[in-house]
């Protein structure tokens, strides 16, 4: 019998076969022969390695995974073995695995800090063995931990060989994979695990990130070097750049985190430089959405000269774009309540092909209610080629489905605009709830985007059009009140005369127009319209009004509002009339001053400048193009402004008038008074206290006095009593007495003998309340007659006048102004009169 060779095993396996025949010299010999082979010793044996790192280079060597299984450092007592070893200081270390396979259980990464100032970072990623080659055998990771500067990123530039991102379960061709995070505050991301060669020519990183490499056992770590150098102030976590090759190329990206979901409320953005005369197209594929507590998913595109372009994840995205541009990518606060939310997670599929076939596009609005559709060439010396059903167009109109191409048509050569009629020849034909003015859908595979979209408003005869937002009220784009976003909304009469140009985040609450109207909606420049402002305008139509404008008003405090007359700064129309309803809030007050304030010379009536509050039966302010302008005008109360134009014979008019809501200053005084009424309060209070104490000392005294008695007998108070008599009551008894009650007996005497009358004697009125009766002289005669008697009077001129009775006939309309149906009243607002004098008059 012979010994069966034997494979290297581990420690715990190692065996020798034999028989029952076999002899215990032929066991020693099998023996023998396993320890000549070195099977044992390289069982029982220590694997040892002597490890550099580098200056500013951590070795972390860790087992997570077998017990008993440790690393080893150090010899006789200060030998110390441990699970997880930390490695620095760039100090030869000689290093023991108890192991006879450590590559099988132990992981070792090698970590690296760069900090970026404002100016410069600290270094570079820069991929060496040097002082990881003893670890070959291991699974290796290599981190560069990056800090940016406050309110920057830091860059890394892959330009010597662009990565591409690739699914978190893949493995990269030449076994070297790189993974980007993101350090945020509420946790750790991943913005995705890349290969060499690629698109992906840099990533920035806001404030904490770092970059990884892993290297499996047995690979040696290729040579290379990443720049890292200060970016942008970006606000998103990450922002990915690709570089896209010329001719045809697709490019694959992921959402960070995939495929888990994307964090709550984060953004992430990918820019992509596009060769010349080259088109893109953007598909998103495997889309996962969230259930939403906050705001909603979105897409927002971004490209020099075009501005912005928001799409929800489930419509169209790009098609055929041009040039450079930027994608974002945008998550809600989602609701993490439902049990299973998948969250928000998606693939991006980003193409690019030259710009010589033609582009097909198919356009259908036979269900968009009125829309038209307008694509004009801009550019004379483009070479850009229009069809629509196969006929060659410089200008395309589409209002029902056609079939359209374009070749050679970028979008600087290209306007895309929309344009609605809405209208209604009776009110009763009138829509009940509010239209909105939306901006309308089209196809991503037009040219360019949507730069300008017109709604046509036609009310009934003597009908009105009324404005609101829902995205809040509107301020007018002014000289010092500039529109801070892309979004301009023209109003215009339908002859082209413009109103205002406005914008949201404003004080205008509501507009009201009697005349058919044009609204437009455009953006800056030709840049494209942002949808997030798709629901741009309410509209409804209302009864007639008694301005041609009215201009509901709500300013904030501290913030200045500029109005200015329609037509601004051209002038208003002759003969027309405006009004602005403006409220000021409890203890506050408006301050009203005019500029730019252009005054013509009249042929015909006058220009009128009017303010008066809600209520009030008088002006607070009223001015003619002949009269000086007061510097400013305070008002305390919700108010009316009106003006009315002339027929101009030189000049225009047009003010710009500027409302600023201030504290009242009476609020100051009314907080006096009420302390002094407080402090008089207290005042009286403590008199009266002091009287009653008064009083109260002056009965304890109790002195004796004497009564006089007219019958000729005295008494003295006392316990002897009076007499009983008559007075037993005691009714006589006093404590004082007064000289008017001791000598009350002359009175009575004199009047006996005649030397007191009676006519000073005052005697109350006894006659109705409302009598209005002249007092009567002495020397009159009448037998009536009273003197001294006071009566209050009221002048006739000081009494209030009559209030004015509203004829039956005149609607109640929203508008809060009075309405006059007599032409030659002109047009009124509420109890202010007339507007316009007649003609002729001064």
């Amino acid at each position: 019998m012979t010994c069966a060779p034997i494979p290297p095993p581990h420690q715990d396996q190692l065996y020798t076969l034999w028989d029952s025949s076999m002899s215990s010299s032929a066991i020693r010999v099998c023996l023998r022969v396993l320890c000549l082979s070195g099977i044992v010793s390289t069982v029982s044996g220590v694997q040892k390695l002597t490890i550099t790192p580098d200056r500013g280079t951590t070795f972390d060597i860790s087992n997570a995974q077998v017990k008993g299984c440790k690393v080893c450092t150090g010899a006789g007592r200060s030998r110390r073995c441990v699970a997880s070893l930390l490695l620095k200081d760039n100090t030869p270390v000689a290093v023991e695995f108890e192991c006879s396979r450590p590559q099988d259980v132990f992981r070792v990464e090698i970590n690296r800090s760069i900090e970026c100032t404002t100016k410069s970072c600290s270094g570079h990623i820069i991929q060496a063995d040097s002082g990881s080659l003893p670890l070959l055998d291991f699974d290796r990771k290599f981190t560069w931990n990056l800090r940016g500067a406050a309110q920057k990123a830091f860059k890394i530039d892959f330009g010597g060989t662009g990565l591409r991102q690739i699914h978190p379960s893949e493995r990269c061709p030449d076994r070297h994979s790189y993974t980007l995070q993101a350090f945020q505050d509420t946790g750790n991301v991943s913005v995705g695990k890349y290969c060499r060669a690629g698109a992906i020519s840099s990533a920035q990183i806001l404030k904490l990130g770092s970059f990884s490499l892993e290297v499996p056992a047995g690979q040696k770590l290729q040579n290379g070097q990443f720049d890292v150098s200060v970016g942008e102030e970006i606000k998103s976590l990450a922002k990915i750049a690709l570089t896209l090759p010329k001719g045809a190329s697709s490019s694959a990206l992921l959402s960070p985190n995939y495929p888990d979901s994307f964090p709550d409320n984060k953004v992430m953005e990918w820019y992509f430089q596009v060769p010349a005369k080259h088109k893109t197209a953007v598909q998103l594929l495997n889309l996962t959405q969230p259930s939403c507590l906050k705001k909603e998913t979105a897409v927002e595109y971004h490209s020099k000269g075009r501005g912005a372009l928001v799409q929800r994840l489930t419509d169209p995205q790009l098609q055929q774009t041009w040039g450079d541009f930027s994608m974002t990518l945008r998550n809600c606060e989602m609701d993490r309540r439902r049990a299973g939310s998948p969250g928000l997670r998606l693939g991006v599929q980003v193409s690019t092909s030259s710009a010589s076939s033609p582009v097909l596009c198919k356009v259908d609005l036979s269900k968009a209610g009125g829309l038209s559709l307008h694509v004009e060439k801009v550019g004379p010396a483009s070479n850009c080629e229009m069809k629509i059903n196969s006929v060659t167009k410089e200008n395309i109109t589409v209002t029902s489905h056609s079939e359209l191409s374009f070749q050679d048509c970028p979008p600087e050569d290209v306007q895309v605009t929309a344009m609605r009629v809405i209208e209604c020849s009776r009110f009763t034909d009138c829509p009940k709830a509010p239209v909105h003015l939306s901006l309308p859908m089209l196809p991503s595979c037009l040219p360019a985007p949507l730069s300008r979209v017109t709604w046509i408003l036609r009310p009934p005869l003597h009908g009105t059009v009324e404005l609101t937002s829902p995205a809040g009220p509107l301020k007018q784009s002014l000289p010092g009140q500039p529109c801070n976003d892309s979004l301009v909304i023209k109003v215009a009469e339908d002859d082209g005369t413009a109103i205002g140009h406005f914008c949201p985040q404003g004080a205008i609450q509501r507009v009201q127009i009697h005349t058919n109207m044009s609204v437009t909606a455009s953006s800056v420049g030709r840049s494209a319209l942002k949808t997030c402002y798709k629901h741009v305008l309410d509209v409804c139509f209302k009864e007639e009004i008694s301005e041609r404008y009215i201009f509901t008003v709500l300013p904030k405090k501290d913030t200045p509002v500029l109005l200015a007359t329609p037509g601004w700064p051209a002038g208003m129309k002759s003969y027309s009339t405006v009004s602005w309803i403006v409220s000021v809030p409890p203890k506050m007050e408006a301050h009203l001053m005019f500029a730019n304030l252009s005054r013509p010379k009249c042929s015909n009536r006058h220009t009128n400048i009017r303010v008066q509050r809600v209520g009030s039966r008088e002006e607070d302010y009223s001015r003619r193009e002949d009269e000086e302008a007061e510097p400013e005008i305070v008002v305390s109360e919700r108010f009316y402004l009106n003006m009315s134009n002339c027929m101009p014979e030189r000049g225009h008019f047009s003010v710009i008038t500027k409302i600023t809501l201030r504290e009242s200053k009476n609020l100051l005084l009314t907080i006096i008074l009420s302390v002094v009424a407080a402090l008089l309060v207290i005042f009286v209070f403590v008199l009266v206290m002091v009287f009653v104490v008064i009083k109260k000392k002056k009965k304890e005294l109790d002195h004796q006095v004497s009564i006089y008695n007219p019958n000729g007998t005295s008494f003295l108070p006392g316990p002897n009593g009076f007499p009983k008599t008559r007075e037993d009551n005691e009714s006589h008894v006093y404590a004082s007495i007064e000289d008017t009650l001791v000598y009350t007996h002359l009175l009575r005497k004199g009047m006996d003998i005649g030397v007191y009358g009676e006519s000073d004697t005052f005697r109350p009125y006894e006659g109705h309340a409302d009598s209005q009766r002249p007092l009567v002289s002495r020397d009159s005669g009448a037998e009536d007659t009273e003197v001294g008697v006071y009566r209050p009077f009221l002048p006739a001129a000081q009494q209030a006048p009559p209030l004015p009775s509203r004829p039956r006939s005149q609607p109640m309309v929203d508008n809060e102004i009075y309405q006059s149906k007599d032409p030659s009243e002109g047009e009124r607002s509420p109890d202010l009169g007339p507007r316009l004098e007649p003609e002729g008059g001064d």
